[in-house]
């Protein structure tokens, strides 16, 4: 089996670069259309302390592996366990499951982000201006009813994930995302600050930002739990951690500063694009007497209605779809190198041969969740849903906790790299001590924290076999 270990590896040009490329690879649309929503849910600040919490004990110590594996290795996925496993170790044979959740997230993820794309176009274009409310839901729905629209947008984010792997690293991953990066965060100072000087926009404010800690604890143990899992769920599923799409960037980066300080700075750019979009979300929907949602409703009915009630509310809801069509980008460029650079190191392609040929297949692996919207619609799991929920159900609930796992148990048993090994590679360079301390925690406590996110996210599913089956009966 052919794999390239020859030659210097390509870097990133800067420390800013790399930051910013691993955040834009957890930047995602969940930190718009759920996180706002659960803080609301389970109790604004509170939940946000908790979530917090959570992100440092569970998110940033598998952030911190993945990143030091790649960079033990200077290899992705593909070859990164092969490097660094004992001789007769079978680890390395994750590399299919990790590169099978890449393809599967972009199967479904060219196709969201192409909806960001088409409504930037349309509020550009005056497209949402004037129409009622039941007019701008029937645009969403026209539009997935509509294949040849979906497959125009969809082709555009895949020919222009492909074109920025094409020119590497630095020339182009790393160059245009912190373009799109400055362009997200500066659009979303400028709509916050909008949103913040809206007429009964401080009621939104104190809903998300003043802690309710009888909300989270106050309303049963049940109630209680719902809250918790969700913020231990959502510290995990935010870093995209997994699948080796962070892992790839840690083989870009040099030794001059240690893992763990760096991994703090990408968690902590996630989480703030995440609470900035509720200081977007929650006075604006205030404002206007209108309750935040979550998930599509949100972005493609809710909010476009809002900002048709504002004052030059085209140039919002354009700089809206825009800063959103950044987010989605900078996670499909991110994810598409992931998967380039595993043929490149798995099969020794050179670099534009391996986004040609896995090019052609994330293109024509898209198709079947833009198709289960339209032609395919009648395709469906029974407890899961159509096409997109059931891959979407594949990488959220299996393999990336099930990844996690496995990076986790690498790194702190003998039988894989080992923890002393891990951290001399975490603490190589200046900066942020990884805490020695915790190796007992990470050992023992935190997979079992992993198995019940994993066996929690089966769980409601679970409980709808259970009701079809009681109802069959």
């Amino acid at each position: 089996m052919a794999h390239n270990n020859s030659g210097a590896r390509e870097t990133f040009a800067t420390r800013l670069g790399f930051i910013m490329v691993s955040a834009g690879c957890a930047v995602g649309l969940g930190n718009v259309w759920r996180f706002p929503y659960i803080c609301g849910q389970y109790g604004g600040g509170a939940f946000v302390l908790m979530y917090l919490v959570f992100l440092v004990i569970i998110g940033w110590p598998i952030l911190c592996m993945e990143f030091t594996v790649g960079r033990g290795s200077r290899r992705g996925v593909a070859r990164s366990f092969d490097e660094l496993q004992p001789k007769g170790g079978k680890w390395h044979r994750f590399k299919w499951a990790a590169l099978a959740g890449n393809y599967l997230l972009m199967m479904f993820y060219t196709t969201v982000a192409g909806w960001m794309l088409a409504y930037a176009a349309k509020s550009i274009s005056g497209q949402l201006s004037g129409l009622t409310p039941d007019q701008v839901g029937a645009t969403f729905g026209t539009m997935l009813g509509n294949p040849l629209e979906m497959f125009a947008f969809m082709a555009i984010i895949v020919v222009c994930g492909i074109a920025v792997c094409a020119f590497g690293i630095q020339r182009g991953v790393e160059r245009v995302t912190k373009v799109m990066m400055t362009l997200l965060l500066g659009v979303m100072v400028i709509m916050i600050v909008r949103a913040a000087t809206l007429p009964g926009a401080a009621e939104g404010l104190a809903f998300y930002l003043i802690p309710d800690f009888e909300k989270l604890f106050g309303s049963g143990l049940i109630a209680t739990w719902d809250a918790v899992f969700a913020a231990m769920a959502h510290a995990f599923f935010t870093l995209s951690l997994g699948i080796g799409s962070m892992s790839v960037f840690g083989s870009y980066l040099s030794k001059e500063r240690s893992i763990a300080g760096e991994a703090m700075r990408v968690a902590g750019l996630d989480t703030l694009v995440a609470i900035m979009a509720g200081l977007i979300i929650f006075p604006t929907c205030f404002a206007f007497g209108v309750q935040p949602d979550s998930g599509p409703g949100l972005v493609f009915i809710t909010l476009p209605n809002v900002f048709e009630q504002m004052p030059l509310g085209q140039v919002w809801c354009s700089l809206f779809f825009l800063f959103m069509s950044a987010a989605a980008l900078s996670t499909v460029i991110a994810v598409f190198e992931s998967i380039m650079t595993f043929s490149i190191d798995q099969w020794g392609m050179d670099r534009r041969k391996a986004c040609a040929i896995n090019g052609v297949a994330l293109f024509l692996l898209s198709l079947p969740c833009l198709l289960g919207f339209n032609v395919l619609s009648g395709v469906t799991f029974p407890g899961i849903g159509d096409i997109q929920s059931i891959e979407d159900f594949i990488v959220s609930n299996n393999l990336l906790p099930l990844g996690g796992m496995v990076f986790l148990l690498f790194c702190t048993r003998k039988k894989g790299w080992g923890f002393d090994a891990f951290l001399a590679e975490v603490d190589t360079g200046q900066g942020m001590r990884f805490p020695r301390f915790l190796r007992g925690y990470l050992t023992y406590v935190l997979p079992v924290i992993i198995a019940v996110v994993f066996v929690g996210g089966w769980l409601p599913v679970i409980q709808k076999w259970i009701a079809l089956a009681t109802g069959a009966g």
